[in-house]
């Protein structure tokens, strides 16, 4: 029986026509109403708010975690920047795990996150994605015609200015020289999963996800990679949050470097850390 449910319900924006995540509260709230009374059953269980990238690796991880013996996990999933304000204003959580540094460094400033706890548990690439019957493959450098490629259509991608997928791609953009003539032909959204959405609808005809997205989402395909070396180095770290159930959040957080959570990172398209 599931111990979980993410938390990223979509609403609609008028103001740019995509769909983005309702309010993290509301989605907790969700999670009290129906989470199964097994999970109750089972013991105390831990809160983890992840990076909504991570949400099908997260799932496996945290099942085979329980399985092991550790405590159930309810995973909490929206953007990064998202969790750490929920954190930061007293949101109950035991572990956080970010899209980028930036985001745990935040919470590290303001005391929210156990000191030395901090570690990494995977890396991600950054790919240029199309409906699955529109992929004809770009090559990723200066001067790559992606206006062309838009026609009348936008650019999907997380929200440069809070989402780290959306940093990450701004920063690629720029070194290829692109973002200037790119920057009015955005629909920057709520975190990436809701930009992979849209390019699978046909919605837009291209969208900056991360590799790891592709594999759960057959409606698109990968038409370009950025290099690595066009935007900051894309890693996953995960701490303790301060007021949480310490020994046990430890124990997950352990868990998450084990062998058996860097296969199922592999299986869902991450680069792996030992």
């Amino acid at each position: 029986m599931h111990r979980y449910l993410p938390l990223y319900l979509f609403v609609y924006n008028k103001r740019i026509g995509v769909p983005l995540a309702c309010s993290l509260w509301i989605c907790v709230v969700l999670v009290a109403l129906f989470a199964p009374a097994a999970a109750v059953a089972a013991g105390p269980a831990l809160t983890v708010f992840a990076a909504v990238s991570l949400q099908n690796a997260l799932e496996e991880i945290s099942a085979a975690q329980a399985r092991a013996g550790g405590a159930p996990a309810r995973l909490a999933f929206a953007a990064s920047s998202t969790l750490a304000r929920q954190i930061e204003r007293g949101a109950p959580a035991d572990v956080y795990v970010s899209a980028d540094l930036a985001w745990m460094d935040y919470l590290a400033e303001r005391g929210r996150i156990v000191e030395g706890s901090r570690v990494i548990v995977a890396r991600n690439r950054l790919v240029l994605i199309a409906p699955a019957a529109q992929a004809a493959p770009l090559e990723i450098k200066p001067g790559v015609p992606l206006l062309d490629r838009l026609g009348g259509g936008r650019l999907a991608l997380g929200d440069p200015d809070h989402v780290p997928a959306g940093r990450y791609a701004k920063a690629a953009l720029e070194s290829l020289g692109l973002w200037a003539s790119l920057a009015a032909r955005l629909a920057p959204v709520e975190n990436v999963r809701v930009a992979l959405a849209l390019v699978a609808r046909g919605e837009v005809p291209l969208g900056i996800v991360y590799a790891s997205d592709v594999v759960v989402e057959p409606g698109v395909r990968v038409v370009g990679t950025f290099a690595p070396g066009s935007h900051p180095p894309i890693v996953y770290p995960a701490a303790l949050v301060t007021g949480g159930a310490r020994a046990a959040a430890a124990r997950y957080l352990a868990f998450l470097r084990s062998t058996a959570a860097r296969a199922a990172f592999a299986r869902q398209g991450f680069v792996t850390v030992e």
